[in-house]
Order: structure tokens, then sequence, then C-alpha cells
């Protein structure tokens, strides 16, 4: 497994340093990383940091390492400086997450595990949620990657993780393709997003009402509407010449959502239709349905 991640020819190993918001799910994400190949280790901590990477030839493939506020001796400052040498090595290639999700996601789930948040031991949940957001500020504006994990079941989280981390090499642009409800409120993390609502909704028959974008009645429904073709036409105008040029700035991930009022029907389909015609060009794509009841949208694809 950890073959898909190594650096090939002698080059430097990959070494993903994992921080963020207490909740947010920082022990999911290097639980998915330890599946695909990854050495993980939790709460590490941070004066030991130097030492485990001067173990990294013995440790023989990709690391993934979470410090967090939880962790013995950890300073925003700190944390900087370490990272700053760790980044300073050429035998490494060290990247920062940071995982990051919003104060009224992380105030439910607080309350619904009961746990104690790590800054709110003498004061209410949602004053150390805030008192956490100040203090890690300066480590998300250094992060390699940010990821938010508001809109996110734990089997999207993982699949984002695998597809983003898990490829062979590690290079290239990777596009997520997101479905979602504008009543929900738009995806935090897209970079375009594309409004399907001027298409006929398939709410508004009985018999389609109950289905999603990933039946094949509702998506001969959209498909019907005259103005669909026309659009993707459009939208494949639109964004096959932006891809290459991302990619040469060095864009690692690029995520798309398409919106329509519930996300549940032109949405899915159009996100659907959009990823299959990027896979014909080879691109690394994931898909995710965020309004789409879960059993559903992990449905294989036909």
């Amino acid at each position: 497994m950890a073959a898909e991640t190594e650096q090939h020819g002698g080059g430097p190993v990959r070494c993903m340093i994992i921080t963020g918001k207490s909740g947010a799910g920082m022990s999911s994400v290097l639980k998915s990383l330890e599946d695909i190949g990854y050495t993980a280790v939790d709460n590490l901590p941070l004066g030991l940091l130097p030492h485990l990477l001067d173990q990294m030839p013995q440790i023989g493939g990709p690391l993934a390492v979470v410090v967090d506020s939880r962790t013995f001796g950890f300073t925003v400052e700190a944390m900087a400086a370490a990272l700053a040498d760790a980044r300073g090595r050429t035998d490494l290639l060290v990247e920062l997450m940071f995982i990051d999700c919003s104060t009224e996601r992380l105030l439910n789930r607080y309350t619904e595990t009961r746990r104690r948040h790590p800054m709110a031991k003498d004061r209410p949940v949602t004053e150390g949620i805030a008192a956490e957001e100040v203090l890690l500020a300066p480590l998300r504006s250094q992060a390699d990657h940010v990821i938010d994990t508001s809109d996110l079941s734990i089997h999207d989280l993982r699949r984002m993780v695998v597809g983003r981390f898990g490829l062979a090499g590690g290079a290239g642009l990777t596009i997520t393709v997101v479905s979602f409800g504008f009543r929900g409120g738009l995806p935090r993390d897209a970079d375009l997003v594309v409004d399907v609502r001027f298409l006929k909704n398939p709410h508004w028959d009985p018999v389609l009402r109950p289905l999603t974008g990933l039946d094949p009645e509702v998506q001969a429904a959209v498909r019907a509407d005259e103005g669909f073709e026309p659009f993707l036409d459009a939208l494949k105008a639109l964004i096959g010449p932006l891809l290459p040029r991302y990619e040469r700035e060095g864009k690692s991930y690029l995520t798309i959502a398409i919106g329509c009022t519930g996300g549940r029907h032109r949405s899915v389909f159009v996100a659907e239709t959009l990823v299959s015609w990027l896979q014909t060009m080879n691109h690394r794509t994931l898909i995710m349905h965020r309004d789409v009841p879960m059993e559903r949208a992990a449905e294989p694809r036909t």
C-alpha cells in the first residue's frame, strides 16, 4: 500500500504534518492516511518531531503526524519554528495539512458526544472553539492543504483523503465535483460554483420526487430539458481550458460545486455527467453528493 504514496527515484519522502481544530476530524484523516500506507503517529509531543523525522530512513515510507493543541509543548510559535526547520530538509517533502470545521458543526459534535473541548475546561464550549480558532489562525494561513469537514460525512472525508493523497506519485490536479442544494448553503471549499436551477425541476413530478439524480428516470427527465445540452456544452467550454492553466500554476486541487434547490436531482445528474466527461480526458476526479442520503450517494456507479 505504501508504494502508492512513496516518492520514486530516490527523491524526498513525504511527511504530512496534520493540525487543526479539535473535533474537526484529525484522527479520521490520520486513520485514512494510515490505511493507504502512511506510518501514522497521533498526538506527538512537539519537541519529539525532529527526532521522528530523523528516523524517516528507517521508516522507509510516507509519514503522517498529528500535532495539535492537545500536544505537550504546543504553541503556535514553536509549531511554526519546527515546521520551518522540517521544510528546510532536502530529504523530506514536508507538508502541513489543516483540518477545519465550522463553529456550528463543532458545537453540534461536542454536544452529541458530550466530550470536553480541550480549551473549554472552565468556560462554555463556544468560547473554547473561538479561542482555538484565533490561536490556530497563523497555522491555517501556512497550510499546504486545508480540508473543511463541516459538510463531510466520515465516508466522504475518507474518500477525499484517499483520492487526494493516495494517488501514485501525488502529482497533477485532482478535481472534486460536489453536488449540493442552495437551501443548505454553499460548500465551504468550492473554487467554482455552477447554478443549475434553471433546468426543469423533477421535484415537481410526484413519481420522480422520491428519486435522485442517480436514478435513470430522473436523469432522462433532466436530459430532456431543451436547455441541458447547450448548457453542458458551454460548461465544458468554460472548464476545459482552465484545467491545464490551473495545473501549470501548480494548483493541486480544484473543487467544482454544482447546485440546485435541494441538491437531490438536477445537480446530482449534472455532477455525474461532468465527472464522466472529465474522466474521458484522464483527469483525476472525486465526486460527492452532499445532500443525497449517504446510502444512495455511496452506491456503485453503473
